[in-house]
């Protein structure tokens, strides 16, 4: 059977208000020459929902993303709903995930996101004087106080959204100003990703972090977040480590065993298999012409998607490679081709994240565990009756009773 997967759309292509000195997509509208305003038109919208809505999925996911998607205005996203109500059936489930710089969301569009169940991830880099240093506009000026104004915006609404920090060399030396700074507005909901960005011949840009820069930011926020916040702070990297070793899912990209996971869209229904490889001899069709089944199984995509598994041969010695995978394919591949057997550039970094995390994350994990068997028996009958032996437990381990919560 097919894999569920999601879409990652670029609604405005590589279209930005601002110009972050270190975004990754700007230079991708050089793909599409043919006009300098790159908008998606009705017929692909239509397209596209329409084809991925026919397809078997558990969760039909949207994720809208730039660029910057706000750009599209209200109405393109009011319209992207009555798409996918129309193609949708009875009692589908539908996710739709914005990212945005939150520069341009109006009181109108804010209501849109609002009304109909939109998850904002907001990026913001911390304070201002972090924020300001590499996320700026054309002609200069920081973008904070834009920001701001445009998360008030979602919280007037009542909006849910979160809070995606990119680690750069501006604020990789100052984790605790970063996490006080979105805790104490009541951001409570974060993402970290690290900024690795390098030239054609695979030096680091300077806005860059180094791996052990990286792994020392992670370990430092996460001695903050343990101490006091575990119950009350959602950080989505230390939830997905949570996840891998309660639930065993993978459920972030450099964590999974496979690369084969969603598809990009771009803003002319053209499909790539990952944002960071967006490049002419990765697309794999167009949405018009070609059905997300065919997609899938293409074997550009399907050969994409194995490199993952080609790690490094340090790897199969490493403590953690069962749990990176070997990491994330953009620090281990050049941009336009390369050798999917290298070291992750962060490796040093996550090899000093694991080691430092790992025993208390396994504690978490355990305290879990027990948290879900206790509510499970006290959510079992009162009538004194207990399984049979061999019956399987009511807690939900999925383990025989005699092997679990029985003598």
């Amino acid at each position: 059977m097919p894999q569920p997967f999601s879409l990652l759309i670029k609604p405005a292509s590589a279209d930005c208000n601002l110009r972050c000195s270190y975004c990754f997509y700007l230079d991708r509208a050089r793909l599409y020459p043919e006009t300098s305003r790159h908008r998606m038109s009705d017929l692909v919208l239509a397209a596209m929902i329409r084809g991925y809505m026919g397809t078997a999925q558990p969760t039909y996911q949207f994720g809208w993303q730039g660029g910057e998607p706000t750009l599209l205005g209200a109405e393109f996203f009011r319209r992207v709903v009555q798409y996918q109500q129309r193609f949708g059936r009875d009692g589908v489930s539908v996710a739709n995930g914005l990212q945005t710089n939150a520069t341009l969301i109006t009181d109108d569009l804010a209501a849109v996101l609002a009304e109909y169940h939109f998850l904002t991830g907001v990026s913001l880099d911390g304070p201002r004087w972090l924020h300001d240093r590499y996320r700026q506009t054309a002609d200069g000026r920081g973008s904070h106080a834009e920001v701001l104004a445009g998360i008030g915006r979602l919280e007037t609404r009542r909006a849910e959204f979160n809070i995606l920090t990119l680690v750069s060399a501006a604020n990789v030396g100052e984790p605790a100003a970063v996490y006080h700074y979105l805790c104490e507005h009541g951001w409570l909901y974060h993402q970290y990703i690290p900024c690795v960005e390098s030239d054609e011949r695979r030096r680091l840009l300077p806005f860059s972090v180094s791996a052990e820069a990286w792994g020392e930011f992670l370990c430092r926020v996460f001695d903050m977040w343990y101490a006091a916040d575990t119950r009350r702070v959602s950080i989505r990297l230390f939830d997905s480590v949570l996840a891998l070793l309660v639930d065993g899912v993978r459920n972030i990209c450099p964590f999974g065993t496979n690369c084969c996971q969603y598809f990009v869209v771009e803003y002319n229904g053209d499909v790539y298999p990952c944002d960071f490889f967006v490049e002419p001899r990765l697309c794999l069709g167009n949405v018009q012409t070609a059905a997300w089944e065919v997609l899938q199984q293409s074997p550009q995509y399907r050969s994409f998607g194995e490199q993952k598994s080609c790690w490094h041969a340090d790897c199969e010695r490493c403590a953690w490679q069962w749990i990176c995978q070997g990491d994330c394919l953009k620090h281990r591949l050049c941009v336009g081709g390369g050798e999917a057997r290298q070291l992750s550039r962060l490796c040093a970094g996550w090899r000093l994240f694991f080691e430092h995390t790992m025993p208390r994350f396994r504690s978490l994990a355990a305290g879990v565990t027990a948290e879900r068997r206790q509510a499970a028996v006290s959510r079992a009958p009162s009538s004194g009756c207990s399984p049979g032996r061999n019956e399987s437990c009511p807690c939900g381990s999925g383990r025989k009773y005699k092997r679990c919560c029985g003598s």
